[in-house]
Formats: structure tokens, C-alpha cells, sequence
């Protein structure tokens, strides 16, 4: 992952405005962008714009202003999907979906340095798309029970384990991936993990947060180790 810390934890933000808890700004794009302005503070590494509802003008603006804020910082924005608005925005990369463009065709309109992930629920299809140089990293789920998946079963630390274990790139889990639990993801090997509501509703204590998932995630490093 050029321009990206790859020292584990590598913690990514998925945003997802409609989860926000600010009481003054509510769940507006200005709350969001403050979201990842102190998400960039705190030290979250990879911060992944998902708000795939808004207008392309709009989430064009969104992404442009989340360059500007993380900007001084170790923290990259990527775009969910949209290849288009994050090459026009300025953002380090791309998060691609099953259905988006293949990491191959985004190779060939990217700059050098350029983040291609891109989101797996298999290992015969986390095998298939995650040739390095191609991706840089794999986001891994659904790995724990969560409310946003409902009657989905989760594939467990041990199938997280499976995955990293399959793959040459480094893998982040998502999927009810809360602090506690940082512990689990740190045991099976990952680089690292992905989340949207243990950020989002943080609030003002979400540098508590990141340092806590930091903590849990390396003491379960130290176990696999």
C-alpha cells in the first residue's frame, strides 16, 4: 500500500453519515467532515469515503474537502467505488465493491501510487483478485456478528485466519469489528481492521477509541506471535 503506514494496526474509517451522533451538527456532510478531521488526529490510518447516496457533484466536494483536512496528516482518503470522483478529487485511491471495475482496468488510469482495495467475502475470491501490485489490500467480511448484516453468518476469527493465510496482501477485517474484539483480528494474523459504527459513534471520544483498538489489536499480535 504506497503512502500507507502498513505497521499493524492499520485502522481504516468507513463513513457512513446516516450513523453519526453529533448532537450540534446531526448527521450532515459538515459532521462528517468533522468526523475525519479527528479520525486524521487520532491516527486512523485509511479513511474510506462511503456515502454513495449523495449527488456526484456533492460527494465530489465531500472527498476534495476530506483531502484538504487530512492533508497534514499520515491519514489517506479512498472513495468507495467511484474510480471517477476519486481521480477527480484528488483522493490516494480507490475501494472497489464486487461490481466496480476490475483492479486491473484501474491500474491503467491511476497514478503511480495509487490505493487499490478492494472488499472479499471468500478465499476463492480473495485468491482470485488480490495479485500484489495489482491490490494493495483486501477488506475481509462479514467477520463477527453484526446488526448491519442481519442473518448473515459470520465468517469468525478463524475464517479471518483462513483468509490472511491465502492471500500476499494484507488483509483488514470488517464486520462487527468493535474495540473488544481488535483482540481477535490482532490474533489471526491481519494487518489490521475496517469499521463504520465503533467510529461514527464515538463522538468526542474517539481518540479514546482508536487508542484502545490499538492496544486490544497488538496484545492479540503478541499472542499469535
Amino acid at each position: 500500500m504506497s503512502g500507507l503506514n502498513l505497521t499493524p494496526p492499520v485502522i481504516c474509517l468507513v463513513t457512513d453519515r446516516r450513523r453519526l451522533t453529533d448532537p450540534v451538527l446531526g448527521d450532515g456532510i459538515e459532521s462528517l467532515l468533522c468526523l475525519i478531521e479527528r479520525a486524521a488526529h487520532t491516527g486512523i490510518d485509511l479513511i474510506q469515503i462511503r456515502e454513495s447516496d449523495l449527488e456526484d457533484r456533492v460527494l465530489e466536494d465531500v472527498v476534495r474537502r476530506a483531502v484538504v483536512l487530512t492533508s497534514a496528516t499520515s491519514t489517506r482518503v479512498v472513495v468507495n467505488d467511484r474510480v471517477d470522483v476519486a481521480l477527480a478529487a484528488g483522493a490516494a485511491g480507490v475501494h472497489l465493491k464486487e461490481t466496480s471495475m476490475l483492479p486491473e482496468q484501474v491500474r491503467q488510469l491511476a497514478p503511480k501510487g495509487w490505493l487499490v482495495g478492494r472488499s472479499v467475502h471468500h478465499t476463492t475470491e480473495a485468491v482470485r483478485v488480490a495479485t500484489p501490485g495489482v491490490v494493495d489490500y483486501l477488506v475481509v467480511g462479514t467477520v463477527f456478528e453484526t446488526g448491519s448484516k442481519p442473518g448473515q453468518a459470520p465468517m469468525g476469527s478463524d475464517g479471518l485466519a483462513a483468509m490472511v493465510h491465502a492471500v500476499e496482501v494484507p488483509v483488514l477485517a470488517i464486520g462487527g469489528v468493535t474495540v473488544d474484539r481488535a483482540r481477535l483480528v490482532g490474533q489471526s494474523g491481519a494487518a489490521g481492521l475496517a469499521a463504520i459504527a465503533e467510529f461514527a459513534e464515538a463522538g468526542h471520544r474517539l481518540d479514546v477509541v482508536v487508542k484502545n483498538i490499538r492496544l486490544k489489536f497488538d496484545t492479540g499480535r503478541s499472542e499469535l506471535l
